[in-house]
């Protein structure tokens, strides 16, 4: 069960740890770099009530014009959310072993465990794109593998990029994703985010076949979203270019992270969880524009 593996990751970190980048974090920045102004800070946006909303958050006369009842809330109250996201495009099925996970259910391991740790330390978590408001507590975790679950098989996954939402101002996102579009697409999405002062993670998610490409002799790659096939009559012949174009690309998405005061990392799916689930975690510890000393390749 998702639940159950996330949170035996989540308990790997050590408590102390958990609990001393949490202080200091606090003590640095406030909680996520941000000032609290109370219920008094500037509109946000309407959402639909949900199951755990507080009475005296609900908007009256918001809900008096319609069918549904509606909460008001707060650019802070939105901003004090991590707001998650995993690929779950058809490329992120891809698996080159057996024995190895693949990286749609690597990625929403990563994605349950940050979760867990985040909103059992008193964090809002939501899920970027789906139908519920962000909570914290022991209720979260749940909640959001259920999303998981449901838009797993949805129309929607075919995107490998983030839905176009706008985020509060001064949020904090995180993507868990291959990102092998083009480099050009990830920096215009990233760009809606940074404008509203979002701070953010990119995790590529590979498999060790796409970072190493290890096969010999003659091969037909398969797209896995609709590309067309490709007969390589030696692969030996192109594996010394194919290094340097992955190589190139990922330098790419490091640059394109440190430019924005993001922070980026890679996971391969044959190398334990703990190390990622640890720079996810410490690197949304960090103010914002701290991306660039601490964006580098971890397995």
């Amino acid at each position: 069960m998702l639940r159950q593996r996330a949170e035996q990751l989540a308990s790997t970190l050590p408590p102390l740890l958990v609990a001393a980048e949490r202080v200091a974090s606090t003590v640095a920045q406030g909680v996520h770099g941000r000032r609290r102004v109370g219920q008094g800070d500037s509109f946000w946006q309407f959402r639909h009530y949900t199951f755990g909303d507080s009475v005296r958050s609900v908007d009256w006369r918001q809900s008096a014009k319609g069918d549904h009842v509606y909460v008001r809330e707060t650019e802070w109250e939105a901003a004090q959310s991590v707001w998650l996201w995993r690929d779950a495009s058809p490329s992120m099925r891809y698996r080159s072993d057996r024995k190895l996970p693949e990286k749609l259910e690597r990625a929403e391991l990563l994605l349950a465990a940050l979760a867990a740790l985040l909103a059992g330390s008193g964090e809002q978590v939501a899920l970027l794109g789906g139908v519920h408001a962000p909570l914290r507590g022991q209720s979260a975790l749940p909640r959001l593998i259920g999303e998981l679950e449901r838009t797993r098989e949805s129309m929607d996954v075919a995107a490998s990029l983030p839905p176009a939402i706008p985020l509060p101002r001064h949020g904090a996102a995180v993507w868990i994703g291959d990102f092998l579009s083009p480099v050009a697409e990830i920096e215009a999405r990233i760009a809606r985010d940074v404008g509203r002062g979002v701070r953010g993670f990119l995790l590529q998610v590979v498999d060790p076949a796409e970072a190493g490409l290890p096969f010999r002799g003659r091969v037909r790659f398969d797209g896995l979203e609709g590309e067309a096939s490709t007969l390589i009559s030696r692969v030996d012949n192109v594996r010394d270019d194919y290094h340097r174009r992955f190589a190139e690309h990922q330098a790419a998405l490091r640059h394109l992270a440190r430019t924005a005061g993001w922070h980026f990392a890679q996971h391969q799916t044959d190398q334990p969880p703990e190390k990622a689930l640890l720079d996810l975690y410490i690197g949304l510890s960090q103010p914002a524009g701290a991306g660039g000393n601490r964006d580098r390749m971890r397995g």
